[in-house]
């Protein structure tokens, strides 16, 4: 995938839409990537630091009983084994060493389903920051394991309540950008997804390569064809979907990223600026920016990163939908077929494949590679709620 333009745009879409008061401080962090990325000391402490303390690289698992159900054959890229549960740790991890970098003593970070709220805390702890993680007051109670766990890592969760919203992502965004505006001077904005004004987008991308980098390496030693027939990831944001694309968007594979029914930005939103960047966006007639839904907490943001945007644009992805009760079917296919209980939003996009199996869209045979996003030992008491 290409780097943004000079102005931070993937096509017409990205940008940098913020308050006078945070335009330096996001082009300082730029300037601040742009120097350490080109560093060789730099890349050399992530990558040993995702060696020794993430554990990469995370395994390709071939699942033969799923395969068999399915007439496909699926591989996972296991990012749920990564420290921490997911893939936001590869994020988190670059971000932390170049707030270290340019000499912050503090992270602010937004969460949805607490992942990359984990994330953020673990790495602050690692490194000796201070940490304060803003949350929707719906996810508070929705992840409270999640919570929790952030606050045994020293971290400060702070509940995010409005008079109009839900109490999720969007309203936990609002609150970190709030905080970050009266702190630029010693903290750094850490934002969990391929969102947010440029560089945020482009930057967590290069942190998520990773995935794809590895998956491609992997399946070069395990397929014939070097690269699997389709790649299929989630996207809320689109931080892993982004990731594993980058390392198969020059190959003949299909690209997948599945969205939730009622996140759906790709497909259903319309260009709009929210929180710093221009994208798809859930919007009403009058152009307000609607409420998302998804069963999953970290998939019911109403936009979508600017790149995905883009790629839907030029044809290279493809963004289909599920529902609710398509994921949490798949959970359940997964689970008892290959003892791996997936994330609520790593279950879209194996969703997406049973259906796709089942009707054809998949030819008997295909190879199919899904990256699983996180475990789904956060969402159980959810999962509990819904299936009984």
């Amino acid at each position: 995938m290409r780097d943004p333009d000079a102005a931070g745009r993937f096509g017409k879409f990205g940008g940098r839409y913020l308050p006078e008061a945070l335009v330096p401080a996001a082009r300082a962090v730029e300037v601040a990537f742009r120097e350490a990325w080109a560093d060789a000391s730099f890349t050399a402490e992530y990558r040993r630091l995702l060696a020794t303390y993430v554990g990469r690289p995370t395994p390709l698992t071939e699942c033969a009983r799923l395969s068999e159900a399915l007439g496909v054959r699926v591989l996972l890229k296991r990012e749920d084994l990564a420290h921490t549960g997911s893939h936001k740790i590869n994020n988190v991890l670059g971000q932390a060493l170049l707030a270290q970098r340019m000499g912050k003593r503090k992270l602010i970070a937004e969460t949805g389903a607490g992942q990359h709220g984990v994330a953020t805390a673990t790495a602050a702890a690692l490194l000796g920051l201070a940490c304060t993680v803003y949350m929707g007051h719906t996810d508070v109670r929705r992840q409270q394991v999640n919570v929790f766990r952030m606050e045994l890592l020293g971290a400060e969760v702070v509940p995010v309540t409005s008079a109009n919203g839900v109490g999720t992502l969007k309203e936990a965004t609002n609150g970190a950008l709030r905080a970050w505006v009266n702190e630029t001077e010693h903290a750094h904005y850490c934002i969990g997804s391929v969102m947010g004004p440029h560089p945020y987008p482009w930057m967590v991308r290069e942190f998520q390569r990773v995935i794809g980098d590895e998956a491609r390496a992997q399946c070069a030693e395990r397929l014939p064809g070097a690269v699997p027939d389709v790649v299929v990831a989630c996207v809320g944001g689109g931080s892993n979907a982004a990731g594993t694309f980058a390392g198969f968007v020059d190959t003949p594979a299909r690209l997948v990223g599945v969205e939730a029914a009622g996140g759906s930005a790709v497909d259903k939103g319309r260009p709009g600026v929210l929180h710093g960047f221009m994208s798809h966006f859930l919007q009403d007639d009058d152009s307000q920016v609607l409420e998302a839904h998804s069963i999953s907490a970290g998939l019911d943001y109403p936009g979508v990163g600017p790149e995905h945007v883009h790629l839907a644009e030029t044809g290279r992805v493809r963004y289909p939908s599920v529902t609710d009760e398509q994921a949490l079917h798949a959970l359940k296919l997964v689970t008892r077929t290959e003892g791996i209980l997936p994330a609520l939003e790593s279950a879209h996009a194996l969703a997406w494949v049973v259906d796709a199996a089942a009707t054809g869209e998949l030819a008997a045979g295909s190879t199919v590679l899904v990256t699983l996003s996180g475990r789904g030992d956060k969402d159980v008491q959810q999962i509990r709620e819904h299936v009984g």
